[in-house]
């Protein structure tokens, strides 16, 4: 079992990125005072897990949860999640898989959800999913707008998959949200999508520590991500070193893949991890919350 929860921190030195997103002005690296009892460290993981199969095309589920375990996280959002889906992932459920072989808890978001192939098989579901080892307050998975990719002349509508997971790191409540917004050239989808995000973001109480990883499936300097960085900080802008390509595994050229946070949680580092367990690179942030009171 992972304990990556400390009161006491110790200091580093941080280099900020070449290619960074406008962010709002406050906890960046190195803010918070060493040795203060309010202080909790948190390591969180974003990662489009593209159902297990990796760069080289093979479906592999362990070797996700092997590049999962050596990341030794506190939370991990994962996009992309088979549970009882089809062939290509061998109708496992997926999420509860990773969930076992990690000894973490799990809430799986369906995007999708439909009747099995036979009566009294489980569901069909893709969608998204939030694994801890933290004790777990609340889940809940959110509506945003999305354009379907199961149907034929799709339009915008309100659709699931949006899942929030409300953890307490010893007394330090965080709203842990992971998000896969859409893949389409065209931004409209994504501008909707961000709207939708903060408006859920800004139903949690006043002063809420939050934290939104996931596959945004475009750059920092997109036009509509821009409202997101008025609310929250790219931890990678704050922490991380180099471009922070994610995608694809294979020499990456986009950095499309994020964890942001809300400006009062303190990065302390972030990292692109390699690793061929699937088409895109997981990023990892360590993490400064507050405890109450």
């Amino acid at each position: 079992m992972r304990i990556r929860i400390r009161g006491v921190l110790g200091s580093a030195a941080l280099i900020l990125s070449a290619v960074v997103a406008p962010t709002v002005g406050a906890a960046a690296a190195g803010d918070q005072p060493a040795g203060d009892w309010r202080n909790v460290e948190l390591r969180v993981v974003s990662y489009n897990m593209h159902t297990g199969i990796g760069a080289d095309g093979q479906l592999d589920l362990a070797r996700t949860a092997q590049a999962l375990e050596a990341m030794d996280a506190d939370v991990i959002g994962l996009q992309e999640v088979d549970v009882h889906w089809s062939a290509r992932s061998e109708w496992r459920d997926q999420a509860r898989d990773l969930a076992k072989a990690l000894d973490m808890r799990v809430f799986f978001a369906p995007i999708y959800s439909f009747d099995p192939p036979e009566p009294g098989l489980p569901r069909r579901e893709y969608g998204l999913a939030v694994l801890t080892d933290l004790p777990v307050m609340r889940t809940e998975n959110h509506d945003i707008t999305r354009l379907s990719t199961q149907g034929t002349d799709p339009v915008p509508e309100p659709a699931p998959g949006f899942p929030e997971v409300v953890v307490n790191a010893e007394g330090a409540v965080v709203h842990f949200y992971a998000t896969h917004l859409d893949y389409r050239a065209d931004p409209s989808v994504r501008a909707m999508q961000v709207r939708d995000t903060l408006a859920i973001l800004d139903e949690d109480p006043e002063g809420a520590q939050q934290v939104l990883v996931g596959d945004f499936n475009a750059p920092p300097g997109a036009s509509e991500l821009a409202p997101l960085w008025t609310e929250l900080l790219d931890t990678w802008a704050v922490a991380g070193s180099g471009p922070g390509f994610t995608f694809p595994t294979t020499d990456p050229v986009k950095r499309i893949d994020y964890v942001t946070v809300s400006p009062d949680i303190t990065t302390l580092d972030a990292e692109v991890v390699s690793t061929q367990a699937s088409d895109h690179l997981p990023v990892v942030a360590d993490l400064v919350v507050r405890r109450g009171g």
